[in-house]
């Protein structure tokens, strides 16, 4: 029983900030919305801006029933985000299996390292929108090209964190290996590599939220079924609730990818302990 006290005593704390922090959401999201609300009707947006109530209903609309499908261009909003999963995790999962080797690479050799910098420097910030054109003139088909822009937009924080990761191992630990005689593909897999786990993961949980943020604009342009196809849709028909709508569906979908490589992320990270 004396043990169980501090324990208790600690979880308390916990509980209460957490009850706090729930508490001040949920008051911000009663005031934005009814800001919201009360802007429309004081006409204080444009015309176009729908109402906060009328956007819950249509969200609600679509998500209680978004496994519809009426026709190529009358389907659930369900049937939009799996399209667009599909391709982020083929995209994202071509430009790790590029990001991750590379960056250990680059990360085992310093000559290597400041040679292949000034590409990366270059390259890492050009917009997905610039490599579109150049996609769809090399691949010609727009499926391949989508795939194309997440992949070379999403590599580059996975290998750059990469080679950070390999090229910051303790060096003590490298030579007790070489002291052990480990091979150096044998200390690459059971050493290097371990200890830039923590590393690696946080890349490749920023490039899933950059793929994610990619494939919206990639599928506006490119067309064809997708969220970002989904809110180019609903902007020729003018459905702004839609749109709000598919924005919100993002925005949690999103999070929801952030939080599953956040919790793989603490797996590692606990490993190392």
């Amino acid at each position: 029983m004396a043990n169980s006290l501090p324990q208790r005593r600690k979880l308390v704390p916990i509980w209460n900030s957490n009850l706090q922090a729930l508490a001040l959401f949920l008051v911000v999201l009663i005031v934005f919305l009814g800001a919201w609300e009360l802007g429309v009707q004081l006409n204080v947006f444009s015309q176009l801006v729908p109402s906060a109530s009328r956007t819950l209903q249509a969200f609600w609309g679509w998500v209680s029933d978004p496994f519809f499908d009426y026709g190529p261009n009358d389907k659930g909003i369900g049937w939009h985000v799996l399209a667009s999963l599909r391709r982020v995790v083929t995209g994202f999962l071509i430009g790790s299996a590029i990001a991750i080797p590379l960056g250990i690479l680059i990360g085992l050799s310093d000559v290597i390292s400041k040679a292949v910098d000034p590409y990366i420097q270059v390259l890492k910030p050009v917009s997905p929108l610039a490599w579109l054109p150049l996609g769809l003139g090399l691949l010609k088909d727009s499926e391949n090209t989508a795939l194309f822009v997440i992949a070379i937009t999403s590599l580059w924080p996975t290998l750059i964190n990469t080679k950070f990761g390999v090229s910051n191992v303790d060096p003590a630990v490298l030579n007790v290996a070489r002291t052990l005689g480990a091979s150096r593909w044998r200390t690459i897999w059971k050493v290097i590599l371990p200890a830039a786990a923590p590393s690696i993961v946080a890349g490749l949980r920023i490039s899933i939220g950059i793929a994610w943020l990619v494939i919206v604009a990639a599928e506006i342009l490119v067309g064809g079924t997708g969220v970002g196809y989904f809110i180019w849709n609903e902007w020729n028909n003018l459905e702004i609730t839609s749109i709000l709508t598919a924005i919100i569906v993002i925005g949690l979908v999103g999070l929801l990818l952030d939080r599953l490589f956040g919790l793989l992320q603490t797996w590692v990270s606990f490993g190392q302990r």
